[in-house]
């Protein structure tokens, strides 16, 4: 069996914290036959200035981490397929989204993650993203937020981590679930399969259980016919690396996926499950 996990981070994101070398160490040691690293482009970040625990977030230096990315892939060439993709953190003002084209045209990642990280003036993973909301209004906000990122400008793979918003919510039922939520989320994913884009299932899900988005999402995802899953740790270290994949997979079978897909590079590799 192929065993892949594609969208991970290195140091090179503000919030990685182990080497690329070190993430690709471990990645081959735990037998991955695809490995796509898909550090932060934070561009939605700047135009809101916003800062973690009050310190302001450094711009990922492009041109450095794009170079070493393809200094590893040619080291682990025969090994190990090496995937430099780049995350880009939604955002709809124009800014931000010609600094992403310029990304995708001056250095042609071999996949894009297109995410959805701030709504509201704020980043939602974090706790305060809560305060003085009810739970239907900041998920509501959130995910018409996912909604209007599938018109992004330029071109993307994987729609990632649905559900990002509960990962650390504060509410008594964090858990976001297709029942409550159905009407935008059947938009968001007949629109998904009508762009031919990948659903990616993260399992970084904290609050949310041991993957997000949901069972029961991914199970109306099907149902609508959507077919194209990826698998994501969106590991931050390297112990973290291919976590609850087993667990992830096995869901995905009960549900009736039968592959993976790997974007690479204009490609998509189906890799059975």
């Amino acid at each position: 069996m192929l065993l892949t996990d594609i969208h991970n981070h290195t140091a090179f994101s503000s919030d990685g914290r182990d080497s690329m070398e070190t993430m690709l160490a471990a990645a081959h040691a735990k037998g991955l036959a695809w490995y796509g690293i898909a550090d932060h482009f934070n561009y939605d970040y700047d135009r809101l200035c916003l800062s973690i625990d009050g310190q302001p977030v450094p711009p990922i230096d492009e041109a450095a981490y794009f170079k070493r990315g393809r200094e590893m892939q040619k080291e682990y060439e025969g090994r190990m397929h090496v995937l430099i993709g780049a995350e880009f953190g939604y955002d709809h003002a124009s800014r931000a989204t010609e600094r992403y084209l310029r990304t995708q045209q001056t250095y042609k990642p071999d996949f894009t993650v297109n995410s959805v990280h701030t709504c509201l003036g704020n980043d939602c993973y974090f706790a305060h993203y809560c305060e003085g909301k009810s739970r239907a209004y900041a998920y509501n906000a959130y995910l018409y937020r996912v909604l209007e990122s599938l018109d992004a400008p330029y071109d993307y793979d994987i729609v990632a981590h649905i559900g990002y918003c509960a990962r650390n919510a504060t509410y008594p039922d964090p858990v976001l679930r297709y029942e409550e939520f159905a009407d935008v989320l059947d938009e968001i994913l007949r629109r998904i399969i009508a762009r031919g884009k990948i659903l990616e299932v993260n399992s970084s899900a904290k609050k949310m259980g041991d993957f997000l988005p949901g069972k029961d999402i991914l199970a109306r995802y099907f149902e609508l016919g959507g077919r194209e899953v990826s698998f994501a740790s969106d590991a931050h270290f390297a112990a973290r690396i291919a976590e609850k994949r087993e667990t992830v997979c096995a869901a995905l079978k009960e549900i009736g996926f039968t592959f993976l897909t790997v974007p690479a590079r204009g490609r998509r590799l189906r890799v059975p499950i």
